[in-house]
């Protein structure tokens, strides 16, 4: 029964007063500055077990309520005089048996008033919806399991996708090659979108976009079997017709690749001349080096499985002209205007040119690929995958041929004249590396065994199937090597980098040559805000040293190579006196680390070994340094 409020005891209050008593929901009133309690009913009684409430202040009744805001709340309002409301709030209430009790209320805290307007206290009204709370957080516990299996299985095909798509696209001599793959937005699976790039012996490309029906891992895996089965006979030099045929068979025996549609291209760089076939694809896009588009007419073939023939046409490039094949993902966007074919060309055409966004440093096939998915996305969005293929005729780079003196001075020089080589060619930060590194280690190699008087020769150049072949030359009769402490690891090196080695020592010298395919990955797009890497000129090598009290802890810097190990080795062994002192080398800022680096530190670890003091090298995964140090396997740290 509600008690302490000052009305007179009559028959019908009391009955009033037993009503609000037996009410299913908590009631409190509170009176005065200090908001004395002076009415709880059962219900509140019951959330308050074992206390003395009545004629209490709200701080002392609910002082465990301390700090939840419930209190001020309650004091806000006498402050106010506006109601305060709360939904499902927690709270924490302390039990007469030491323990905690949790509980939610629903709640409303309003002024009482008296007859002329004044506040005279509050009342304050709650549902204790604990039952109903929990609910929900198990619902949202459920929903949270439910959404993290399904972006654990959507990763999956993700991943399984990402694997399926060829690695690298080929760099060939005359043409540039970029590809993206937008994935669909999140709330639907990866589909069964495909390119593929295929640098075929006779030195022409095969060009292939594909879109299976349906997304998920039926149709990743389906994509993966159809890109394979093209890839063979594409790579066997079998014509567009021949192999969309074979494809077709192929779908004609799996259910789920039929009604695939394809579109395959065959260039030849160097003529231009072009046949290609749109199995029931949207035709290829030229966006001309006078920066006008044009459709390519369809062939008229129809998808795979369904029963037709693939009959090709035939076109032709001119220098500067770059070729576009696309998945009609690119087309069927949510918010596409009235002619998304013609709003195609539009943005590809400015991409290629240079006159959308201003990205340096980038190829015209990178911008198209790039920038023609983000701008055509950005507004709308997409609800299917998109994948852009592109391909552009250009000059050919000439064959490099370098003369250098046989001297280890001269390496940098020529290091830094083969890696604009390769830029040129537009060959991956990876390739440079494997190359610059394996040339440099030939290089060193004639240096050590040639005559000072005569030059070193580096020849390279792209052949039509899309390697490197190049060598190191020596004009002068062999002789016996100068002393070095640790030999024989630069053509191991060297050896495990490139696709191939051949060393043919000679009457009039010796000359070393190396194979090596070159490609560019691909974009798998997730964002557009990427902002490309700065470039500039290698810095010499640097060692710093920092405070580490009786540990030496250094970081080196730069390229380690036949002109700068020995002085990494002098200056090594002097900061951990003659390697006495435990030593952390941080080698992740080594950009080139040549044998001649690699056989340093091995110098250092064997005097570490011998004081029996620590040696620690760390690398990044991926950097430079580590890469060389894993293929000699000298222990590191990540």
């Amino acid at each position: 029964m509600v008690t302490g409020v000052n009305i007179p005891e009559t028959g019908d209050l009391d009955a009033m007063l037993t009503a609000v008593d037996q009410l299913p929901f908590i009631v409190a009133v509170f009176e005065g500055p200090q908001l004395l309690l002076v009415g709880a009913n059962a219900a509140t009684r019951a959330v308050l077990p074992g206390r003395e409430v009545i004629g209490r202040p709200c701080r002392e009744v609910l002082s465990d309520l301390a700090g939840q805001q419930f209190v001020d709340a309650y004091f806000e309002v006498y402050r106010t005089g506006e109601p305060i409301t709360g939904r499902q709030w927690r709270a924490h209430l302390d039990q007469p048996d030491g323990s905690v009790h949790e509980m939610f209320a629903t709640f409303t805290i309003v002024p009482w008033r008296d007859p002329d307007g004044s506040v005279r206290g509050v009342v304050g009204a709650a549902f204790d919806v604990t039952e109903m709370a929990r609910t929900r957080q198990a619902a949202e516990a459920e929903a949270a399991r439910l959404r993290r299996r399904y972006d654990k299985s959507r990763d999956v095909i993700t991943e399984l996708q990402r694997e399926l798509l060829p690695p690298g696209l080929p760099v060939l001599p005359g043409l540039q090659v970029a590809a993206s793959y937008l994935l669909a937005d999140e709330d639907t699976a990866a589909g069964g979108d495909w390119f593929d790039a295929v640098a075929r012996p006779d030195g022409r490309i095969a060009l292939v976009v594909g879109d299976v029906v349906g997304h998920g891992i039926t149709a990743s895996g389906v994509m993966g079997q159809l890109r394979a089965v093209l890839q063979e006979r594409l790579d066997s030099q079998a014509t567009p017709t021949e192999a969309l045929a074979a494809a077709d068979r192929f779908a004609g025996r799996v259910r789920a690749a039929h009604a695939t549609t394809v579109c395959l291209a065959v260039l030849d760089p160097g003529t231009g001349e072009l046949t290609y076939c749109t199995a029931g694809h949207p035709p290829p896009l030229v966006v001309g080096a006078d920066g006008s588009a044009r459709f390519l007419p369809a062939t008229g073939a129809t998808p795979l499985g369904t029963g037709g023939m693939f009959p090709v046409r035939t076109d032709r490039l001119r220098l500067g002209d770059l070729l576009l094949l696309y998945s009609d993902g690119i087309l069927e966007r949510p918010l596409a205007g009235p002619a998304p074919a013609a709003e195609l060309a539009r943005v590809a055409a400015d991409a290629a040119a240079g006159r959308a966004l201003r990205e340096s440093g980038t190829t015209a096939v990178e911008r198209v690929c790039g920038q023609a998915v983000e701008l055509l996305v950005r507004a709308g969005g997409h609800a299917d995958d998109i994948t852009l293929l592109a391909a552009q005729r250009v000059a050919a780079v000439p064959e490099l041929v370098l003369e250098m003196p046989a001297r280890p001075g001269g390496l940098r020089s020529a290091r830094a004249r083969l890696g604009d080589w390769l830029g040129a060619l537009g060959a991956s930060e990876q390739d440079v590396f494997v190359l610059q590194h394996a040339l440099g280690e030939l290089a060193t190699n004639a240096i050590e065994h040639a005559r000072s008087q005569d030059p070193i020769v580096v020849r390279a150049v792209l052949t039509p199937a899309g390697r490197v072949e190049a060598s190191v030359s020596d004009r002068g009769g062999w002789r016996a090597p100068r002393r070095q402490p640790v030999r024989g690891r630069g053509l191991a090196l060297t050896a495990q980098l490139v696709e191939s080695l051949r060393v043919e020592p000679g009457e009039h010298g010796t000359v070393a040559t190396v194979r090596h395919p070159l490609s560019r990955p691909a974009r798998l797009l997730s964002r557009f805000d990427d902002a490309p890497a700065a470039s500039g000129d290698a810095p010499e090598m640097s060692i710093s040293e920092f405070p580490g009290g009786d540990e030496a802890h250094v970081r080196v810097a730069g390229p380690v190579d036949a002109t700068s190990a020995a002085r990494m080795r002098q200056e090594l062994l002097r900061r951990s006196r003659g390697g006495t002192v435990p030593m952390t080398a941080d080698l992740t800022g080594v950009t080139h680390l040549a044998s001649a680096g690699v056989s340093a530190l091995y110098q250092i670890a064997e005097h570490h070994h011998e004081q029996k003091a620590p040696l620690t090298l760390i690398a990044s995964p991926g950097s430079p340094a580590r890469q060389i140090l894993d293929l000699v396997g000298l222990p590191v740290t990540p």
